[in-house]
């Protein structure tokens, strides 16, 4: 579908990639990860043709259609959300403001609305309002011009208009940014499904591992595939670097060995030819670069809130609404030391607001909210960057607390969330939106209040800067109310689940795999109730017609065709996986007599090679058979199923 070809990218000194190649099939789900400024925008560019490369090329299938989603900005249109995300074709907006506006000429009418019809104007329709309440807008929004939503929100019609269009490729660029939790498992699931093939840029780990079925990783000028998500990359990067370094060590041997013969008889006559054989050997030897480490866990440690009470904060009977909207009618709630509560629901359901009644950045209307003993509360949103000074720089800023700490130590904090080298003495004026959100979080960390409150703290961060959050909030000792889209996040910190709908919370005494697990017996008891109820209808309990001989004769037919088809299916799959174990296996073998051969051992980089094919391959191996496994109890469980239906017809 895709091809890139030896692609090469600097920008000055800077190289971001070079002779890079990647090949993207049909069905492929591609997650493209890296570390910040490693490339993958600018790869997406290249991609798309918005950037030239220096070296290489990009081929496109003919007729293949690519879609993209960028991480931040997208054009506002001057339309409504449902026009934009039915906008899949030059004509339709303008057929269906024809169609809605008075016509005097009704074969006017009539031609606009055959065209309309042509395009597939109602499917679409219908797809669009679907695809848009997926992803939390409301029937009321669909009408709203672009003009009156936030920019996350306008990223979400866009969204909904690349899901609609359907391209063959479809690309995207933190897709989850805009998204609220309750979005982002039904997007998982949407795409879970989709049709074409997907490249994705994301830190969120969940997302990467729900949907990646290779992971290509951007860093150091090269690009290399993993087969599997992201845990599975985790795993494969580390065998490869155990390989590379256990071959890098024997190869420092044999250098350091070569190195002391050559030293030792260079300068003796009856060793002179030996010794110069030696330092040819030396010079012709391809040298196995130093595996590169992944960044190790993070060690340092941010300072501790003073206790507080039992009881850290209180709503008491709490009224709010905006206007005539009414979000909450006598609310009770009370946290307490220590608790770490993540608050989850649709969107739209109060969380924002009642984080913002918690954290007294909105006034109680009505009722009585109460703070306990020595609780200090200190709530991060992007508000937050209002208190940083604008002449400062960041490690000013870093150090401008009353916990005493040393440059070299808030250096290294602002490393781990992504301020690195000379950026640290960057004036806060300079930084972006999303850099200051960053620093203010820093800030938030180096002097915590004992009530903690944060909306969405990971919005702006990559893997490396989630998990130094989360490893800073696994060190916190003071009380933790959070908002969060990333599942990934939820699951390391929180340890009770508030889910809040229509102005009601209902608590979760486990962590989010509980509450998952109690909301999906809650699913299943009311779908069962509903089929107990349809069950117990007169129309179900009435008997059946009884059918003539010659309709049972077709119907049993039928049935037999059904399940030969179904046997040949699932032969179908046996022999499929069988195929492709056999060939795994001769590539197994091939490689295994290559490593056996002594020649090989002169080439250090291809042994490294080896290495890695044969654990890939292993891998492969055990979910082939896998695979194999299932296919073979479905044929069985089919052919079960034929041999009684001959029984029952006997």
């Amino acid at each position: 579908m895709l091809t890139l070809q030896r692609l090469s990218k600097a920008f000055g000194e800077k190289v971001l990639f070079e002779q890079i190649s990647l090949q993207i099939n049909e069905g492929d789900r591609l997650a493209l990860i890296g570390p910040n400024g490693a490339g993958k925008t600018t790869l997406f560019s290249i991609l798309l043709g918005v950037m030239e490369p220096d070296e290489g090329s990009v081929q496109v299938q003919r007729n293949r259609t690519i879609g993209y989603l960028p991480q931040e900005t997208a054009n506002i249109p001057q339309t409504s959300v449902l026009e934009l995300a039915m906008d899949v074709h030059p004509e339709m907006a303008d057929l269906r403001r024809r169609l809605a506006g008075e016509m005097d000429d009704e074969s006017d009418h009539g031609a606009a609305y055959a065209r309309y019809e042509e395009l597939g104007g109602h499917a679409i329709e219908v797809k669009a309002k679907k695809i848009l309440s997926g992803l939390s807008f409301r029937e009321s929004d669909f009408q709203r011009s672009l003009h009156t939503l936030s920019g996350g929100w306008i990223m979400r019609a866009h969204l909904a208009r690349l899901l609609v269009m359907e391209p063959d490729l479809l690309m995207l660029d933190e897709p989850t940014n805009h998204l609220d939790l309750h979005s982002v498992l039904w997007f998982q699931q949407y795409l879970s499904q989709y049709p074409g093939a997907l490249l994705f840029i994301s830190h969120d780990r969940a997302f990467l591992n729900r949907l990646a079925d290779s992971t290509i990783e951007l860093r150091g000028g090269k690009l290399t595939r993993y087969r599997g998500n992201y845990d599975d990359y985790l795993k494969l990067k580390e065998e490869a670097l155990e390989q590379q370094r256990a071959a890098y060590k024997n190869q420092q041997r044999e250098i350091e060995r070569l190195t002391r013969f050559v030293e030792r008889f260079r300068s003796k006559a009856t060793k002179a030819s030996q010794a110069q054989a030696k330092l040819k050997q030396l010079e012709k030897m391809e040298r196995i670069q130093a595996p590169e480490e992944a960044a190790g866990g993070f060690k340092f440690q941010f300072p501790q809130p003073k206790r507080s009470g039992q009881r850290v904060i209180r709503l008491e009977e709490v009224h709010h609404s905006y206007g005539e909207l009414t979000v909450y009618q006598g609310l009770d709630f009370t946290a307490e030391r220590g608790q770490r509560l993540v608050l989850v629901g649709p969107n739209g359901a109060g969380k924002s607001t009642l984080l913002k009644l918690l954290a007294g950045v909105l006034p109680v209307q009505k009722g009585c909210r109460e703070l306990g003993h020595e609780v200090q509360e200190g709530y991060f949103s992007q508000q937050r960057i209002e208190v940083l000074q604008p002449e400062r720089t960041l490690v000013e800023e870093a150090l401008d607390t009353q916990q005493a700490i040393t440059e070299q130590h808030a250096r290294t904090i602002l490393g781990s969330f992504l301020f690195r080298g000379d950026d640290v003495y960057k004036k806060v004026k300079v930084l972006s939106g999303g850099e200051k959100s960053r620093l203010a979080l820093i800030k938030l960390l180096l002097n915590p209040p004992n009530l903690l409150l944060m909306d969405e703290p990971t919005t702006h961060l990559d893997m490396m800067g989630i998990e130094a959050l989360i490893n800073a909030l696994k060190q916190y000792t003071g009380t933790l109310i959070f908002i969060s889209h990333d599942v990934h996040f939820i699951r390391s910190v929180a340890e009770r689940v508030i889910h809040v709908e229509h102005g009601h919370l209902q608590y979760y005494h486990g962590d989010y795999d509980y509450y998952l697990s109690k909301r999906d017996e809650t699913l299943m008891a009311t779908s069962g109730a509903q089929g107990a109820k349809t069950s117990l209808s007169p129309t179900a309990a009435s008997a059946p017609k009884a059918l003539s001989s010659k309709e049972r004769r077709r119907i049993e037919a039928e049935e037999r065709k059904r399940r030969s088809v179904l046997v040949k299916a699932a032969k179908g799959k046996v022999e499929k996986a069988e195929q492709q174990i056999q060939e795994l296996e001769t590539q197994q073998q091939a490689l295994t007599d290559e490593l056996e051969q002594p020649e090989t051992y002169a080439n250090g980089p291809r042994i490294v090679e080896i290495n890695q094919e044969l654990t890939m391959i292993a891998s492969c191996l055990e979910t082939a058979m896998s695979v194999w496994e299932q296919a073979q109890e479905a044929l069985q469980q089919v052919q079960d199923d034929q041999d009684s239906s001959k029984d029952g017809a006997i």
